[in-house]
């Protein structure tokens, strides 16, 4: 019997091997990562001849690259190691919710690009720790979820609610065709700028919402913070600056709809 068992374990070592290779070529194929998959692959194969060929230079020097090539690899391949070792746990909390976060900044992001691309001029503040129903309550009371299509129907030219801002507050548009109070000191804006920017950067030097200005003439996206005005922001810097703010940390209990403001207090 021993024996037996014996005999089929390299079998068994072959079909976990196999399934895996497969396991993680699937899930690096077609990615940026697929590249240094490929790369690895090779630094193996040489490895390998070096030590059948007995090429003792070659093998030690494949050897000390080796030892260090496991942090590199594990430093470089942190965040997809993170995603496929959540996929694999059977509580991956964390990274459904970090899924519905992303899912939020895409959609914001789509939108904003959108009218940028068109030349729609908007002006979106995110709420952050400061309460702005003192701005709300004197604009037009929304208080629906967030969606593209009613983000991007707010703003269009011949809808009333385009001339002012739009208030969103966790996943819920707050309020429209709110007025923003105008920056006294707007040196730090071009000419380019309009009143839009010098709402957005007052409105930023008064509280720590995060405030998305789409100018009209030009169609670049700008961003206000802390009474700065950061401009001509690209789409993938757009989320980095967003995530940097509003990235929620680990909680213990799965909520479909994720809140920014509770995750920020905490």
């Amino acid at each position: 019997m021993g024996a037996l068992f014996h005999s089929i374990t390299p079998l068994f070592e072959i079909i976990i091997i196999t399934v895996m290779l497969n396991y993680l070529l699937s899930f690096f194929w077609n990615t940026r990562s697929m590249d240094l998959v490929l790369g690895m692959l090779a630094f193996l194969l040489i490895f390998a001849i070096s030590s059948w060929l007995n090429l003792p230079i070659l093998h030690k020097i494949m050897l000390l690259i080796g030892n260090v090539a496991v942090i590199a690899i594990l430093i470089i391949f942190q965040p997809e190691l993170r995603v496929a070792l959540s996929k694999l746990s059977l509580k991956g909390k964390r990274y459904k919710e970090m899924t519905e976060f992303d899912k939020f900044l895409d959609q914001l992001a789509n939108s904003v690009y959108r009218m940028s691309e068109k030349r729609i001029g908007s002006l979106i503040v995110l709420q952050n720790e400061d309460i702005l129903d003192e701005f709300a309550n004197k604009a037009v009371i929304i208080n629906a979820n967030f969606s593209s299509e009613l983000l991007e129907s707010i703003f269009a030219t011949t809808t009333p609610l385009h001339d002012g801002a739009v208030i969103i507050r966790d996943t819920t548009i707050l309020a429209a065709a709110v007025i923003l109070p105008l920056a006294e000191d707007s040196s730090q804006l071009t000419r380019s700028m309009g009143t839009r920017h010098r709402a957005g950067l007052g409105a930023s030097q008064l509280t720590d919402a995060l405030i998305i200005v789409i100018s009209e003439e030009t169609g670049k996206v700008s961003i206000a913070r802390d009474g700065v005005m950061t401009p001509g922001v690209k789409s993938d810097r757009f989320k980095g600056i967003i995530r940097s703010i509003f990235t929620p940390p680990p909680k213990q209990d799965f909520k479909s709809q994720f809140n920014l403001r509770e995750w920020i207090k905490q």
